[in-house]
C-alpha cells in the first residue's frame, strides 16, 4: 500500500506533487521523506530545509509535519531523525 500513495503523490524525479490532506497517506510521506535524514545525525536548520526543498517547494509545512509526526525532532533550531521506517 505505501508504494502505491508514494507512486500517487510522487512524480517521476522523486519530488511531490501535493502534500497529502488524509492523515494516513500523510504519514507514508513523511516517513519516505524521514528516509533522507540519517539516524544519528543532527541537522541545522537550513539544512532541512534544503533537503526538504529537493521534494516540495514548502519545506516550512514538510518540517513541521515531520516534527509534530514524530519523525523528526527539533531543539533550539537543530534536528535530527526520531522515527520512521528503519532499513536494516
Amino acid at each position: 500500500m505505501d508504494s502505491r500513495v508514494l507512486a500517487n503523490f510522487l512524480d517521476a524525479d522523486g519530488r511531490l506533487r501535493t502534500i497529502p490532506s488524509k492523515q494516513a497517506k500523510l504519514r507514508v510521506v513523511l516517513d519516505h521523506l524521514a528516509q533522507s535524514f540519517e539516524i544519528g545525525r543532527r541537522y541545522p536548520e537550513a539544512e532541512v530545509n534544503e533537503v526538504l526543498n529537493r521534494f516540495h517547494p514548502d519545506h516550512a509545512a514538510l518540517r513541521r509535519y515531520l516534527v509534530e509526526g514524530d519523525f523528526l525532532t527539533r531543539e533550539g533550531g537543530v534536528y535530527w531523525r526520531s522515527g520512521g521506517r528503519v532499513e536494516v
